[in-house]
């Protein structure tokens, strides 16, 4: 330990001393009072050392945070340090002795051989070197050096004790000052971070956004961010190419962002070729050389990962704990601007798909007829309830001459636009064949043909075709697969038109068979599509047949419209409470 020289003795210059010292100790809170930045106090203490108190050389160390050694930080006066006097061990040197007992140290006259302060302190004959440790709340965190040509008087001594101890708390302001500048730096760019996010709700926009932001974070060269699609079970992104953006998908768990956005991990590389998940290839074709990543999930604030964010290669070294908890306090305020971009564009997508669909409805009500053809001796009735916007029910009367009428009604196999665009393919189908009708037989055939090779099997339906004979008052019938058509008669049991084939689009080649039927008159033709005779009540049971024939006769002396009225009043009633929904077709003929 550094002590007092017993040789100096009191005298006269006592008081002057203590004077000169409350000066400096004045001096010294005035200088170091206001904090400064951590470096700028550091270089002021060795500097006024050297200057005001003829220090050969002073320097101050710090205690590294990762290794447990002393860094030089800043140093003043001569004789210079040697250049590779840039780190002290804690184990046998002055310095790290001053750290381990918290106590100031004195470089021995006879220093242990090899130790290299002792030998630049040999070498240019310095008679004074000692260590001031800098301590805080009882640890040590750095010390300061000080060699001098002669042995200083001891006030000097007490001199250099206080300036290690406003070095350490000069230091210690200038820690919290830092610490506080960079906490407000930090939120405010998280307001800043915030207000970009929460300006653009276009998904494409906000993406870029978001990278921006955690680039200029992290001080990342590059970055990508995926989002989670749970439906494919794959991660995607939007990438500029030329002057379009597309989408890049890869499956969910393959990769660095795969896997985290899987596992929910967050990873932190510092050599990304030394990861097993790291894909080299990308590399290979771009030209670019990834050293590190950092990949971390976003969740949402019911904790579900919606996206995985990976940054590429920190500008200045590896990628710190602070990068990672920075980013994962905005990622919530990211989390939030993606759902609300997603739910934006799932809005927009939803109106063009309303506005295209009512634009299909319109396409579709104009392919079919709009109302009943008025045919001598015989009222013509109908009712057509899309179960969606489009359905796959068609129905028509396609006029033969003076004397035939073509009834026809078909179900397409689902729903939905598919099912339209099949029933609109028919409607052509069916007028293009219609003009050279030789027979009910072959033009089923013929039908069945040439939708098949239109759907190649992936879409069939069930037809009826009916072809009325006005003058003679009968009907020559097809049924393929259909809902067999229903002749209810004032008297006598009800006639089911069944007979004909299979389904049409399914199998090429079919052979189908006509029936043939006499009207009388009173007789209520009903034909109808599965949505009126499959519609089941909250016991799951269906409407079905024999209830349709009941309505009918119950309602067989009013007027077609009326009929199809009170079928579809009592359909409605029956399926109040049930949960099958599907495309309504109801058309009645009545013989008068």
């Amino acid at each position: 330990m550094i002590k007092a020289d017993p040789k100096t003795k009191k005298s006269s210059k006592t008081a002057p001393s203590v004077i000169d010292l409350r000066r400096e100790i004045g001096d010294l809170g005035w200088k170091f009072g206001t904090p400064l930045e951590p470096q700028a106090v550091m270089d002021a203490i060795v500097e006024r050392l050297v200057k005001r108190f003829g220090v050969g050389n002073a320097s101050l160390w710090l205690l590294g945070e990762a290794a447990p050694n002393l860094q030089l930080s800043a140093s003043a006066g001569l004789p210079k340090l040697p250049p590779s006097f840039k780190e002290a061990s804690l184990n046998n040197s002055l310095l790290g002795r001053a750290v381990r007992e918290r106590l100031p140290q004195m470089l021995e006259a006879e220093a242990a051989q090899g130790d290299e302060l002792s030998a630049w302190a040999k070498e240019n004959k310095l008679a004074f070197v000692a260590a001031y440790p800098l301590v805080q709340d009882s640890k040590a965190k750095g010390v300061l050096l000080v060699a001098c040509a002669k042995t200083p008087p001891g006030i000097r001594l007490v001199v250099f004790q206080l300036h290690a101890w406003f070095a350490s708390v000069a230091l210690r302001n200038a820690e919290l000052r830092s610490s506080e500048q960079q906490t407000l730096s930090k939120l405010q760019f998280l307001m800043e971070a915030t207000k970009a996010l929460a300006s653009t709700l276009d998904l494409g926009e906000l993406l870029g956004r978001i990278l921006e932001v955690a680039k200029a974070q992290a001080d990342a060269e590059r970055g990508t961010l995926f989002l989670v699609d749970e439906k494919s079970e794959e991660i995607w992104s939007l990438i500029a190419h030329g002057l379009e953006k597309r989408e890049i998908r890869l499956p969910l768990g393959r990769g660095i962002a795969g896997y985290v956005a899987q596992s929910g991990e967050i990873l932190n590389i510092p050599n990304a070729y030394a990861d097993p998940r790291f894909n080299r290839d990308v590399d290979a074709q771009t030209g670019y050389r990834t050293r590190n990543i950092l990949c971390l999930p976003i969740r949402n604030k019911s904790g579900k990962i919606i996206a995985a964010l990976q940054l590429l290669n920190k500008r200045s070294g590896g990628f710190t704990s602070e990068d990672v908890d920075f980013l994962l306090t905005l990622s919530d305020h990211m989390a939030l601007a993606l759902e609300n971009a997603q739910l934006h564009r799932a809005l927009l997508e939803k109106e063009r798909l309303e506005r295209e669909m009512a634009l299909a409805r319109d396409i579709q009500r104009s392919l079919l007829p709009e109302g009943a053809p008025v045919v001598p001796g015989f009222d013509i009735a109908l009712m057509n309830e899309p179960c969606y916007e489009v359905g796959g029910d068609y129905y028509d009367f396609l006029t033969l001459g003076p004397d035939s009428l073509l009834v026809v009604v078909a179900d397409v196999e689902g729903k939905g636009i598919s099912s339209a665009m099949i029933m609109s393919n028919l409607q052509a189908t069916l007028r293009a064949l219609v003009l050279n009708l030789q027979s009910l037989s072959s033009f089923a055939e013929s039908l069945n043909h040439m939708m098949l090779a239109g759907t190649r099997g992936g879409k069939y339906f069930t037809m009826f075709l009916g072809l009325i004979d006005i003058q003679r008052q009968t009907l020559d019938y097809i049924n393929c697969g259909h809902v067999p058509p229903v002749i209810v008669r004032p008297e006598g049991e009800p006639v089911n038109l069944t007979e004909g084939g299979m389904v049409v689009g399914l199998i090429d080649n079919v052979r189908y068979q006509h029936g043939q039927v006499r009207f009388q008159t009173g007789d209520v033709l009903v034909l109808c599509t599965d949505g009126i005779t499959e519609s089941m009540d909250d016991q799951q049971e269906e409407y079905g047949t024999g209830r349709l024939v009941n309505c009918v006769r119950g309602a067989i002396t009013q007027s077609a419209a009326e009929i199809v009225t009170t079928v579809n009043a009592d359909v409605t009633r029956f399926s109040a409470r049930g949960t099958h929904l599907d495309d309504k077709v109801l058309i009645a003929v009545k013989v008068t």
